[in-house]
């Protein structure tokens, strides 16, 4: 059973949403933890940074040879939650030392990654990936680079474990 979400009892202006895009393994966990942050407005799941510039789907990125990761578009409240906090939330749940796998889930589309569009939040990023580094004696291997190509998922995958509460999830509630 998921957690309710106290972000359906907020209220949002638009001119403070910002967009990033957080790749941490199977989409479904990752959205459905997302959406439960305080702060965070809406949650994609999708695919993103793959080699392809076709249209994907699911059975083609699974494979492993499109080269997307599974990734949900996050946009957020910066008056509500800054970028730092909500990559707190992301690397609490996720493990940025293991190199394209993510708990159970293994392949380059279950890689760690976290894809920007604005160039300012870079060193936000970084920051941030610096201070988590000191928890870890293996090295962060989440990879920061703009945002190059980002899908919808298809319908199935979204609000997916609210849809089927007994679904496969790589992180616990």
């Amino acid at each position: 059973m998921l957690p309710e979400n106290p972000n359906e009892k907020l209220q949002f202006d638009e001119k403070n949403i910002k967009d990033i895009y957080l790749a941490g393994g199977c989409f479904w966990g990752t959205d459905a933890y997302l959406k439960r942050v305080v702060g965070v407005y809406y949650t994609e799941s999708g695919y993103a940074n793959g080699k392809s510039k076709e249209p994907v789907t699911y059975k083609g990125v699974k494979t492993g040879t499109t080269g997307h990761a599974e990734t949900v578009f996050c946009r957020y409240d910066r008056t509500k939650i800054s970028l730092e906090e909500l990559l707190m939330e992301f690397f609490s749940v996720t493990n940025p030392t293991t190199l394209n796998q993510q708990a159970e889930d293994i392949g380059t589309q279950y890689r760690s990654g976290i894809y920007y569009t604005d160039e300012a939040d870079k060193p936000i990023i970084e920051k941030v990936i610096s201070e988590i580094q000191k928890k870890y004696e293996k090295p962060i291997v989440t990879e920061v680079l703009p945002l190059t190509a980002y899908q919808p998922a298809e319908d199935y995958h979204q609000n997916y474990l609210e849809k089927n509460p007994d679904g496969y999830c790589h992180i616990s509630f």
